[in-house]
């Protein structure tokens, strides 16, 4: 039965491009791990070496446990505001916002992760290693750091921006066309690192993933796909492309909560995700039971936005001349900018 769903689900070309294109960010990230993991340590032991007296001074820990609020954080302690002023230093955007949120400050002078963590996205606080991250994590870490600066970083924002688009489509499709440049621009950012051992190997795979069919045989069914026997690298079976598309789909839900938790008021926007995310799941009976528990929140979410329009429509009722204001106030929430999406 999930089985069938999965195909006829994968019948609509343009939203198994989506999975696929979900893919090659799974292999993008699977390839990308121990080099980002190595690379933030060396980094971690040079700054400690050049400033050793301000990052590292003997007995001196962070004793106040300086927790950062989201994008605020005001260090109460001296070793924290010379990481702080450290990390900033080697920020590319030093101007732009900075999820402070995703760190523990007390433990940057002995954990290189904590470190990274301050050039990711939102969402990091939990994630204690490169194997916990996601695709989206290891790209803003190499945008935002100057470490990584040896890569072309117009490649790796190209990636991003592709992936932003990806993981903010309201209906889950991509065209084949999209899907093709998405595809180029990720072979393009794997030439930079042909050094890391992985990126050859996934290079393969994503040169494979997109030109493969994926096919899902149904067991019972006596047409077999053309393809299936002797290409079991380029056509996986039904239960693998299950779980690639579970994993997308979890990255996709956990997206909307942090969207939503950024918002004093769902935008238009937001609503319109998180309706047609919670009707696709309600119409394939195979995901919504395995995702129960999101079924319910979204659901919760949605009842939320419904309450908070009626709530603003009295308002303005009851106050007309604020309605302009109010007004513009929906109107900055219908959009945000892509990059700021991360």
């Amino acid at each position: 039965m999930a089985l069938a769903e999965l195909a006829a689900r994968l019948n609509c070309a343009e939203y198994k491009n989506w999975v696929k294109a979900g893919h090659c960010l799974v292999l993008l990230r699977d390839a990308l791990q121990r080099f980002a993991g190595e690379q933030l340590r060396a980094f971690h032991r040079q700054l400690l070496a050049r400033n050793p007296a301000r990052l590292a001074p003997p007995g001196r820990l962070c004793r106040s446990r300086c927790l950062p609020r989201g994008r605020q954080f005001q260090s109460s302690c001296s070793l924290c505001t010379e990481w702080k002023k450290e990390i900033l230093n080697h920020h590319t955007n030093r101007n732009g916002e900075v999820h402070w949120g995703n760190c523990k400050p007390w433990l940057w002078p002995s954990n290189s992760w904590e470190l990274a963590k301050a050039y990711m996205p939102r969402g990091q606080m939990d994630i204690s290693g490169p194997d916990k991250c996601d695709a989206a994590a290891l790209l803003n870490l190499f945008n935002f750091c100057d470490h990584f600066s040896g890569i072309d970083q117009k490649k790796v924002r190209e990636v991003i921006k592709c992936r932003n688009e990806l993981m903010h489509s309201s209906e889950m499709k991509v065209s084949s066309l999209w899907l093709e440049e998405f595809g180029k621009k990720v072979q393009n950012l794997l030439k930079e690192l042909q050094n890391v051992p992985e990126v050859i190997t996934a290079s393969t795979r994503v040169e494979k993933l997109l030109s493969s069919d994926w096919a899902v045989h149904i067991p019972g069914e006596e047409d077999q796909p053309d393809g299936l026997e002797g290409e079991t690298e380029v056509c996986m079976s039904g239960s693998q492309i299950s779980e690639i598309e579970m994993e997308l789909i979890k990255e996709r839900l956990k997206e909307i909560y942090l969207l939503v938790e950024e918002q004093e008021m769902l935008s238009e926007e937001n609503l319109n995700r998180i309706q047609m995310t919670k009707n696709f799941l309600k119409d394939s009976g195979d995901l919504q039971i395995s995702l129960q528990a999101d079924m319910q929140r979204l659901e919760g979410l949605e009842k939320e936005g419904y309450n908070q329009r009626r709530s603003m429509k009295e308002t303005m009722k009851e106050y007309p001349d604020q309605e302009e204001d109010e007004g513009c106030s929906l109107k900055k929430m219908k959009c945000i900018p892509k990059e700021q999406l991360l």
